[in-house]
């Protein structure tokens, strides 16, 4: 995820820096995800550990300990909502095309482990042999014990909330092209049928996309886009203290752009003035991890959630 992509754009500073009153909060509703602290957010279910955004991946995580699930959502082009990170199926897959141009027949066929190799993540230079679940998706290899071959390919988000009724997700809309069709209406109803509420995180790259999903549902607390993170970044440089994003639960934000710093202890602290949580991807190194709980941050998303559980551990830091 990238949404401070273009953090200092061409008129981003001029349109982004907002009038605010210096240590004055304006009143926000109650933020579940402020108590919720400091949660261990598997990226993609923890891709280095883990094939991308499949079922395997959220079980194991979830049985490592990780707190939250993050997860992508793209739509077919028969409109069924399916999990996975790129608009394309060509980096995990066996299979090749915009996700937007295939069917869920076509989806289904796909093996979304062709490329895993443990410890390394997605990866396309390994040997032949490091590929221990290629083939497990299509019926070429058995499933480990107690999974099965459906835990390897591309899921739905139906299935993935439906194996995941309790635990916390944060979704992303991955919805990027501008000739595709917007889905964020049957997302929202979806996660209405599943009485999804303050459990959920919805964000995306597209503050446009944020906007619409709630213009569906209000009940699901999200995260904003790159234009307005961007936006309360700026108004806390200096003696600033962010500016109110209504309705928004949580920031998700880099450390750091292009060199700049984005979350700092001022940061952090003007965020939860103003009543949202921070947290930061994708973080996969142990000193940062722990640079980042010494600031303060309510989360950490990483594609390596035994690491992250063990730091958390260490220090004895539960959610």
């Amino acid at each position: 995820m990238s949404r401070l992509t273009g953090l200092l754009g061409a008129g981003a500073v001029a349109a982004a820096l907002i009038p605010t009153t210096a240590g004055v909060a304006a009143p926000v509703a109650e933020n579940p995800w402020l108590e919720r602290r400091v949660l261990n957010i598997a990226h993609q279910g923890g891709e280095i550990e883990a094939p991308s955004d499949t079922l395997y991946a959220f079980k194991t995580a979830a049985d490592k300990g990780a707190d939250v699930l993050e997860l992508d959502v793209h739509a077919t082009a028969d409109g069924e909502l399916v999990v996975l990170h790129d608009t394309t199926v060509d980096r995990t897959t066996n299979g090749t095309g915009r996700v937007d141009r295939l069917t869920l027949v076509q989806i289904r066929a796909l093996d979304a482990a062709h490329w895993f190799v443990p410890g390394c993540g997605t990866c396309h230079n390994g040997a032949p042999g490091d590929y221990v679940f290629r083939g497990v998706a299509t019926g070429e290899r058995p499933a480990p014990d107690g999974y099965t071959a459906a835990d390897f390919r591309i899921p739905t988000l139906r299935e993935v909330l439906e194996a995941f009724p309790d635990v916390l997700l944060n979704v992303e809309i991955k919805r990027t092209r501008p000739e595709t069709s917007p889905y964020e209406r049957s997302m929202a109803e979806l996660l209405r049928e599943f009485g999804r509420g303050t459990d959920t995180i919805v964000a995306s790259f597209s503050d446009s996309a944020v906007t619409r999903f709630k213009l569906y549902n209000r009940d699901v607390s999200t995260s904003p886009g790159s234009e307005q993170a961007t936006a309360f970044w700026l108004n806390t440089l200096g003696p600033l203290t962010g500016i109110t994003l209504h309705g928004h639960h949580a920031l998700q934000v880099p450390p750091s752009q292009s060199g700049i710093p984005v979350v700092t202890a001022d940061f952090v602290a003007d965020a939860h003035r103003r009543g949202l949580a921070v947290h930061v991807w994708t973080i996969n190194d142990r000193a940062e991890m722990e640079r980042l709980i010494d600031l303060g941050v309510d989360g950490i998303m990483t594609d390596r959630p035994t690491l992250l559980e063990q730091v958390l551990d260490e220090r004895g830091i539960g959610t």
